[in-house]
C-alpha cells in the first residue's frame, strides 16, 4: 500500500499526464497514443508516472511490459484469493 507521500506523488504525476493530454484538444486518444506520433510531452509524462509506479511496486526500472502485466495479475490474484 502506498503511504500518503507516495499517493501524493502519484497523483501529481497523473495530473501531469492529464495536463499533457489537454495540450492537444483536437486529438483523439487513438491519435495521442499512436506509438509513431505520440507527442513527446505526453510520452515523457507517462514515462515519469510509470517509473514512480514501478518503484512503488518494487519492480525493476527496466522490466518488460509483459512481465509487468503478468506480475500485476499475480498481485491481483493474491488479493482476490484472500
Amino acid at each position: 500500500e502506498a503511504n500518503k507521500r507516495q499517493q501524493t506523488k502519484i497523483a501529481k504525476l497523473a495530473q501531469v499526464v492529464l495536463d499533457a493530454r489537454k495540450q492537444f484538444p483536437g486529438s483523439s486518444l487513438a491519435d495521442l497514443y499512436d506509438p509513431l506520433t505520440m507527442p513527446p510531452v505526453l510520452l515523457e509524462a507517462h514515462q515519469n508516472l510509470d517509473r514512480e509506479v514501478m518503484r512503488l511496486y518494487g519492480f525493476p526500472a527496466r522490466m518488460a511490459e509483459a512481465a509487468v502485466v503478468a506480475r500485476l495479475f499475480e498481485l491481483y490474484q493474491n488479493i482476490v484469493d484472500r
